[in-house]
């Protein structure tokens, strides 16, 4: 380890390439002769792929595709983008007319620095590279008016989020089903716990003017109930209680409050009666011992005469 470590310091360290003018020279000394041998020897020029990482923030389609036209050829040219921003992800992938040519990029521009970075660059082999890897690469990039941000965060409607959770739950009866086929006993809370329950309503017991649950004996339920079509061949065994109309009922009870007051009348005339023929006979009690008081005795009018005679 100690001599290996000692081999590696005593080696110069790679030089970050720049593309200035000796070396720019040399490099298209380099890429003339690979396309020479491949034309003496009558083979047929194959395309090369490389990636590009590590890119800086502000190159685009239009400034990589200028760089690196530089090095040769560049038949095409695919930035990745954020599909929901549209802003540069950091990498891309560059094709060029010569796969010589590519290596030669690859082995230039590998640890380049660039924007305080350093670029990695290496070659794709052919077998790698998918069939669609360019698709749509050739169309000009255009900023999206109604980006997916903008989707997402926007305020949804009530029968917006009541189709997306109904898909939601449909994809997870599908996926709970596939479980079950291939025989994964698993069981998980999902999107159907998060779900709040729906408010179990009975009909026959709701009030029609509030949504309260009433008694069942209302009238209006009893004047729903008459108002149901029932078939003749259905044997309905349920005893019906004919009840009186509201107004019916209205006109009763406003009755039996007049009479009630009637009553409470009279038992006030009658009160007060009783009343004055107490106090009544309270002052003839008075009266009578006044007088009592005010009229002398047979003793005293003796005695009066017997002072008069002395």
């Amino acid at each position: 380890m100690t001599e290996s470590k000692a081999e590696t310091a005593s080696k110069p360290a790679k030089e970050l390439l720049a593309l200035n003018p000796k070396q720019e020279s040399e490099f298209k000394k380099k890429v003339q002769e690979a396309k020479k041998n491949k034309s003496s020897k009558g083979i047929r020029l194959s395309p090369g792929v490389i990636y590009v990482g590590h890119l800086p923030l502000g190159l685009f389609e239009p400034q990589l595709k200028t760089y690196f036209e530089q090095f040769g050829k560049v038949l095409r040219l695919r930035l990745s983008r954020s599909k929901k921003t549209g802003g540069s992800k950091g990498y891309a992938f560059v094709e060029f007319d010569c796969d010589e040519v590519a290596k030669i990029v690859a082995e230039t521009m590998n640890n380049y620095l660039m924007g305080e970075r350093l670029i990695k660059c290496h070659v794709i082999p052919p077998e790698k590279v998918h069939e669609k890897l360019f698709v749509g690469s050739q169309r000009e990039f255009k900023k999206p008016s109604h980006p997916a941000v903008a989707r997402y965060n926007k305020k949804h409607t009530t029968e917006q989020i009541a189709k997306v959770t109904e898909k939601l739950l449909r994809k997870e009866s599908k996926l709970r089903k596939r479980l079950a086929a291939h025989g994964i006993e698993y069981d998980f809370p999902g999107f159907a716990a998060q779900v709040p329950p729906k408010k179990k309503s009975d009909a026959m017991n709701a009030s029609t003017c509030s949504d309260d649950t009433t008694p069942v004996c209302t009238p209006s339920l009893l004047e729903r109930r008459k108002s149901m079509i029932i078939d003749d061949n259905d044997e309905d065994e349920e005893i019906v209680i004919k009840m009186p109309a509201v107004d019916k009922d209205e006109e009763c009870s406003s009755e039996e409050e007049d009479s009630d007051e009637e009553e409470e009348e009279e038992e006030e005339e009658e009160e007060e009666e009783e009343e004055e023929e107490e106090e009544e006979e309270e002052e003839e009690e008075e009266e009578e011992e006044e007088s009592e008081s005010e009229e002398p005795s047979a003793g005293d009018e003796a005695a009066t005469e017997d002072v008069k005679a002395q």
